[in-house]
């Protein structure tokens, strides 16, 4: 009897992502530059009063913009992560982050991860946007073939997210890592090529200026 062996892949090697920016209709991305975006970040950030956004993140809340620079400067030296900050064209301010990371060219797999959104930028269409905008840039530009997200089982705010944003359960890691010295199960969920371009058509439809009021709330919901 012979072995099972996974089918034949033509893959030529993904990119990297480059610096240009990511724009879409109702926000933009941009690389950090510590200088340029520090100050509206904590700003937008400092509106969580209770540090609850930073809970499952590996570190935060911060006290002030200087501890702030000093985590976009640790996260921003090597481009693996390669951090973004969102900026709203309604609220004219840079208030999220989100980076790529575990970036494999080779195999073209790719995470998106530290997300943080303050507390101005969660549940709107800019929000959505800038996480449709990064996952089109993975597969229509850089040629991956898989796109991931992981979190904290714990988590539920992001799990429901990651449905939302028609990402796939596929299991959890168990006592995956520590972090603030706390035990982590790893909730691991992904989108693959193939199913991209059905999300892709589903996202554009729910971002259409006609889905949304004068002041950007929807009327439908995104299904994927």
């Amino acid at each position: 009897m012979k072995n099972k062996r996974g089918f034949r892949v033509k893959f030529i090697k993904a990119k990297f992502p480059s610096k240009k920016k990511l724009i879409g209709k109702y926000c933009y991305l941009e690389p950090v530059n510590v200088k340029k975006h520090s100050k509206d970040l904590f700003k937008n950030f400092s509106k969580d009063k209770k540090g609850i956004d930073w809970i499952y993140m590996p570190q935060g809340p911060f006290k002030n913009e200087i501890s702030l620079k000093k985590y976009l400067k640790n996260k921003n030296l090597t481009g693996n992560p390669f951090f973004y900050t969102v900026y709203s064209k309604r609220l004219k301010t840079f208030c999220g982050l989100a980076s790529y990371l575990r970036i494999k060219p080779q195999v073209g797999t790719i995470e998106v991860g530290y997300i943080t959104y303050a507390k101005n930028l969660q549940r709107t269409v800019e929000a959505t946007e800038a996480m449709f905008l990064m996952m089109k840039n993975a597969f229509d530009k850089l040629g991956y073939r898989r796109y991931e997200w992981k979190c904290d089982n714990l988590n539920k705010r992001s799990r429901k997210a990651a449905l939302r944003l028609g990402f796939k359960f596929e299991g959890i890691f168990r006592q995956a890592t520590i972090y603030k010295n706390r035990n982590r199960d790893t909730a691991w969920y992904s989108v693959i090529d193939k199913e991209w371009k059905k999300h892709k058509k589903r996202y554009l439809t729910f971002l259409k200026k006609s889905n949304f009021t004068d002041k950007l709330k929807q009327k439908r919901k995104l299904k994927l």
